[in-house]
């Protein structure tokens, strides 16, 4: 039985995928050490050797760039599910209101909240927004883009949906809140939100003996799909609360 640290991102469907990841090392009689962290960090860890598999990166678009410096050193095992970022809105908003770029005309002007609340810095869907903000002009609407916590984005939101009010949150495929309400993607011709990713289970090359080829062929048959982590994230989000 050997010691296997996993690594995930301090993000809730993250930790849902670790959580099966882990019950299959276990499953080969592994002893599993987690841990979690903000995604530079994370991928910090990994280079550094701290961590033996990571749940997950998305590549290549939002984690790639994380990754690059130590990609050799790691092996790619399977890919989780199908990650991808949008800009929605709550099923309610008026279908008047179909891509960014009508965030600056009646009547999303007269109705939409203008601050767009998203998670953390390091988030490939921040540095989405953020660009979105800047290449479509949403500032000449008042609109503005603030990093902040998981709580402060998805508690923002399903409190404005409580009250049928007018919000675009900045989210991804797969997300707890898609199990919750219908979520509309907003169009965005530019291409900004970096298409679909693969989220890809990593494994260090110099963890590979200890893991060991029964549990890693296991592990490389694992596929979730994007509607099982929302559903999973969920489950655990209403467990934890």
């Amino acid at each position: 039985m050997s010691l296997i640290r996993v690594g995930h991102i301090a993000l809730g469907f993250h930790d849902a995928s670790a959580r099966v990841v882990e019950s299959v090392l276990a499953r080969h009689g592994h002893r599993v050490e987690r841990s979690a962290a903000p995604h530079e960090e994370m991928f910090r860890r990994m280079g550094r050797g701290e961590v033996d598999l990571l749940v997950s990166a998305w590549l290549p678009a939002s984690h790639g760039t994380y990754l690059d410096p130590f990609e050799n050193d790691v092996r790619k095992l399977t890919v989780l599910y199908t990650p991808y970022c949008i800009w929605g809105v709550p099923d309610y908003v008026s279908a008047e209101v179909a891509g960014v770029a009508d965030l600056l005309s009646a009547p999303a002007l007269e109705r939409m909240e203008r601050r767009i609340q998203g998670i953390n810095p390091g988030a490939g869907i921040s540095r989405f927004s953020q660009a979105i903000v800047d290449r479509y002009g949403l500032g000449a609407g008042g609109y503005h883009f603030e990093t902040g916590s998981e709580a402060d984005c998805f508690d923002r939101f399903e409190a404005a949906v409580a009250e049928k009010r007018w919000i675009v949150v900045p989210l991804w495929h797969p997300q707890y809140l898609h199990a919750r309400y219908t979520i509309r993607a907003l169009e965005e011709p530019l291409g900004l939100l970096g298409g679909t990713d693969a989220a890809t289970l990593i494994v260090r090359r110099d963890a590979e003996a200890r893991v060991g080829a029964a549990a890693l062929a296991d592990l490389a048959a694992l596929q979730l799909g994007n509607a099982r982590v929302s559903a999973l994230e969920d489950a655990l989000v209403r467990d934890i609360r």
